[in-house]
């Protein structure tokens, strides 16, 4: 009997150095080929992170989301978050990337979607989270040098809105709820916001739906046969 997957030493070694340089691989079988891309640690934007901290690089992922709408060898795009956020323009550039995005996609959130990875949950077109993950929702922030005036609180208005709208565009969230969500002030014990687990991010239609591994898989190989099925 074959194998049909093919899998040998140097398959092996091209998909170890892929999860080392990029934090994806392309899973194939005899029916769909699919990009697992993992968005782990935290987001780095402009500015590069300490040696110790795991970090998700936006200069490699916009770049590698070009490439996967683009290949005709990848049918579908799965996106694993395990994020506690980060840069947040960079955050939000990579969402709007896979939003933007022809090809079947779904989100999975394991462990945590904080903060800027709640845009990055959604951005999918099919968003999952099992149950025991949790998403942050809190203001925007900003450590270092800030300076005292009126600009620079409009600034953070101003981005909060940017995000608070990418929200809810590409979920069922309600806006009003969402700002509900960020501005409470009795949820963190040292922040103002929330902390909602997997069923709460559900019921606030934040994501579309508890599930798991293979629910996402599911999830993207429904939107995979439609697009091959053909249109009269």
């Amino acid at each position: 009997m074959e194998n049909e997957t093919n899998v040998t030493p140097e398959t092996e070694k091209t998909a170890f150095d892929d999860i080392v340089k990029s934090g994806s691989i392309v899973a194939k079988n005899s029916r769909e080929s699919i990009h697992c891309l993992s968005i782990i640690g935290q987001i780095e934007g402009h500015y590069l992170l300490g040696e110790n901290q795991k970090a998700t690089k936006y200069e490699h992922i916009i770049p590698l989301l070009a490439a996967i709408e683009e290949s005709d060898e990848i049918d579908g795009l799965l996106v694993v978050l395990n994020t506690m956020g980060g840069d947040v323009e960079a955050g939000l550039a990579i969402a709007e990337m896979i939003a933007s995005m022809r090809k079947p996609t779904a989100s999975l959130v394991l462990g945590g979607g904080h903060s800027i990875g709640v845009p990055l949950a959604v951005s999918a077109k099919v968003s999952l989270i099992v149950p025991t993950a949790t998403m942050t929702v809190h203001p925007v922030r900003m450590t270092g040098l800030v300076v005292g005036v009126p600009q620079t609180f409009r600034y953070f208005q101003h981005m909060q809105e940017r995000i608070l709208r990418f929200i809810a565009d590409h979920s069922r969230a309600n806006i009003d709820h969402l700002r509900e969500l960020m501005m409470k002030p009795d949820e963190i014990a040292t922040d103002v916001g929330s902390i909602i687990d997997g069923h709460e991010a559900v019921e606030a239609g934040i994501i579309d739906r508890i599930g798991g591994l293979s629910d996402a898989l599911d999830a993207l190989r429904e939107q995979i046969a439609a697009n091959k099925t053909p249109k009269t």
